[in-house]
């Protein structure tokens, strides 16, 4: 049942949060300058109860998942962000592992007495590993399985596709669409605010570029998804910053399906210095989120990273996406330290899950049509 009656009229909300409930229920833009006084000023608990009522007013109780794996081709690339546990740089390869077309074909055919609807394809930036490389790959995976879905390749690994094969972007991106990429993953955006990037990523495609490429993939009728990677360097203003250049792109393109909020994580990388921030700054920030990107139809919670319980507390902040079964095919946040070392889980487990916490689960496609609603 989708949620009904007036936020503002609640007792818990005076001053600005009152303002901002009653923009909520009016179903009014927050501003800039309003979303980082959510930060600021508005405590967890009226920001989780905001959050949950855009989130029950839009989608009910319904939490939806998908049955996905990963392929993750190489961990080798020519990148050396600070953030990362994952890569290894091309000149240290032999750490690394480098998958052939034949092995990432296994990978999709063990798959196949199984009711997966997508495969999620990134992984590092290997200068040998070309557009037409993947596209071959790409092309094999379609007519091996034609009805899989597939995701793949962040921004990151297609500007630097692009750019080595001589081509502009819409060239790229129309061949590997033309190749059978259906959709974009949101990986790669991390903050876009020069500052913060010139930080943690500088030698990678900026903001612009970033968003630029979700743009071009947009109007091949291609969806994509946005990330944001925050509790490192970045402060409020910053991640004010990034989701407003995110939501604007939206308002042209209405071409992003979710938005997802990623920890920063920080076990064996050069930034294992700083310290992650606190489970109650991971509920505002989905919060926020929630309040903020009116225009993005889903909030996902990337349960591997956070760990099952406090996915399940995301429920609660504005999340309505948990992702997928994964099934134990991606290394990203396992080797960042995050909760789950092993990130599967069956569809069963899934359910029960969401019901849990009194939500209904609702089996998706990567472009949130319902597969089987529990």
């Amino acid at each position: 049942m989708e949620r009904t009656g007036r936020l503002a009229e609640l007792p818990v909300f005076k001053g600005f949060s009152k303002l901002i409930a009653e923009k909520i229920d009016a179903g009014e833009r927050i501003l800039p300058e309003e979303g980082l006084r959510l930060y600021q000023e508005v405590d967890v608990a009226s920001l989780g109860t905001m959050a949950n009522f855009i989130r029950e007013r839009r989608h009910g109780n319904r939490t939806y998942f998908n049955r996905n794996f990963h392929i993750e081709p190489t961990n080798v690339c020519v990148f050396s962000c600070k953030f990362c546990s994952y890569s290894r740089l091309y000149s240290n390869r032999e750490e690394g592992w480098e998958l052939s077309i034949d092995q990432m074909m296994e990978k999709v055919k063990s798959y196949d007495d199984q009711p997966i609807t997508e495969v999620h394809i990134v992984g590092g930036v290997h200068p040998k590993m070309d557009i037409h490389f993947f596209a071959d790959l790409i092309r094999k995976i379609k007519a091996h399985r034609p009805d899989l879905h597939v995701k793949g390749f962040t921004a990151v690994e297609l500007d630097y596709m692009f750019r080595k094969a001589k081509m502009s972007r819409s060239e790229g991106m129309k061949l590997l669409n033309e190749a059978g990429l259906d959709s974009l993953p949101g990986g790669g955006a991390e903050i876009f605010h020069t500052d913060v990037r010139n930080q943690i990523c500088a030698d990678k495609v900026d903001g612009e570029g970033w968003l630029d490429i979700h743009a071009t993939a947009h109007k091949l009728g291609m969806h994509s998804n946005a990330t944001m990677l925050y509790g490192h360097v970045e402060q409020y203003e910053h991640r004010i910053d990034h989701m407003e250049r995110l939501r604007s792109l939206q308002d042209i393109t209405k071409g992003f399906n979710t938005f997802i909020p990623l920890k920063f994580r920080n076990h064996d990388n050069e930034m294992s210095h700083i310290n992650e921030v606190s489970m109650i700054e991971d509920m505002k920030v989905y919060a926020v989120g929630r309040i903020y990107m009116d225009n993005f139809p889903h909030l996902k919670a990337y349960w591997p990273m956070l760990g099952r319980q406090q996915a399940q507390l995301t429920l609660s902040f504005g999340v309505n996406d948990i992702d997928g079964t994964i099934d134990d095919s991606t290394k990203i946040y396992s080797m960042a330290g995050s909760e789950e070392q092993n990130p599967t889980m069956s569809t069963e487990e899934l359910v029960a899950l969401i019901r849990q916490v009194g939500r209904e689960p609702v089996e998706r496609d990567t472009l949130y049509n319902v597969v089987k609603a529990y």
